[in-house]
């Protein structure tokens, strides 16, 4: 099994947020993805905690870095339950899901 180092890439996703946000119609976009977005700040960090590569993930998960690249976007694709839930092992956490009231 592969044990890569992970060197986080530098990204400032305020700078990001602040030039995007002069586009027109980019905040209701942005806004309607909140979930999804903070779904995968949480993955990313999970990850560069237990300080795992995609590759590294990918092994232990008998899966591509591709599907992992997938899995870490927001975007189109909805992972399965047992996907996060193998993802949340290799990277030493316990995937929780709940259901919160809007009233």
């Amino acid at each position: 099994m592969a044990e890569l180092k992970y060197s986080p890439v530098a990204h400032s996703h305020k700078a990001f947020l602040k030039r995007a946000a002069k586009r027109p119609g980019f905040q209701e976009r942005y806004d309607a993805l909140a979930e999804e977005y903070e779904i995968v700040r949480q993955l990313l960090s999970a990850r560069t905690k237990a300080g795992l590569t995609q590759e590294a993930v990918a092994e232990r998960m008998g899966t591509t870095k591709s599907a992992i690249s997938r899995l870490e976007s927001a975007g189109k694709h909805t992972p399965s339950l047992a996907t996060l839930k193998k993802y949340a092992e290799v990277v030493g956490c316990k995937l929780q899901v709940r259901l919160v009231p809007t009233r």
